[in-house]
């Protein structure tokens, strides 16, 4: 019903709810979840915090909606390496992956760690992707995935252990992502990017 009604809201005119995610993400990124109220994501939209509420139920909804719509998907980059396997090498395929893994974790970082001021909106968060069946786990399965594959191939020495070596990459990723983040330093070059892959899969 709560639906219905919004539909009926804003049938005849264009929704700005991409606009106010959008909005929502911009302040959280640049003034911090806490000060991420409803007038200033209003402010930010160009939009009374009426029309906010014609699109999401309370603040948790839209921030909720900012993390679950708003974020880049990581399994992008990790479902066109599955179509790589045998091309190219390994370690070029899991380089660019890695870049773009970075370029997730970059992005994403602040607002994971503001979460833990807003156990709320974690708690739901939390909820959210377990219904998925999102999360970090699902991309470390498929690095682990492609690896194997590999190894299969011949093309990644067998002592190399697969789920060890995918871990590796995501923790690596995501930690130089809090490091750049925290200390304002260099994002990571392509050759440290690089030396990370040669790393993770080099045999014992």
């Amino acid at each position: 019903m709560k639906q219905q009604e919004k539909k009926e809201v804003t049938r005849g005119r264009p929704s700005r709810r991409y606009q106010i995610v959008a909005a929502a993400e911009t302040v959280v990124r640049t003034r911090g979840l806490s000060s991420a109220t409803t007038r200033a994501i209003a402010e930010q939209a160009g939009c009374s915090e009426a029309a906010l509420y014609v699109h999401f139920g309370n603040r948790l909804e839209l921030l909720l909606a900012v993390l679950e719509e708003s974020l880049p998907d990581m399994l992008v980059p990790l479902k066109a390496l599955e179509q790589s396997v045998g091309a190219l090498t390994p370690r070029q395929n899991l380089a660019k992956s890695l870049r773009a893994i970075f370029a997730f974790h970059e992005r994403v970082v602040p607002m994971l760690c503001g979460l833990f001021a807003e156990p709320q909106l974690l708690a739901a968060y939390r909820e959210s992707l377990t219904a998925r069946s999102k999360g970090p786990h699902g991309a470390i399965a498929r690095l682990q995935k492609y690896i194997s594959a590999e190894q299969t191939l011949g093309r990644i020495d067998q002592t190399v252990d697969a789920e060890t070596a995918a871990t590796m990459l995501m923790a690596s990723s995501f930690f130089k992502a809090f490091v750049s983040q925290f200390f304002g330093g260099p994002r990571p070059s392509a050759v440290a990017l690089n030396k990370l892959v040669a790393a993770a899969i080099a045999s014992n």
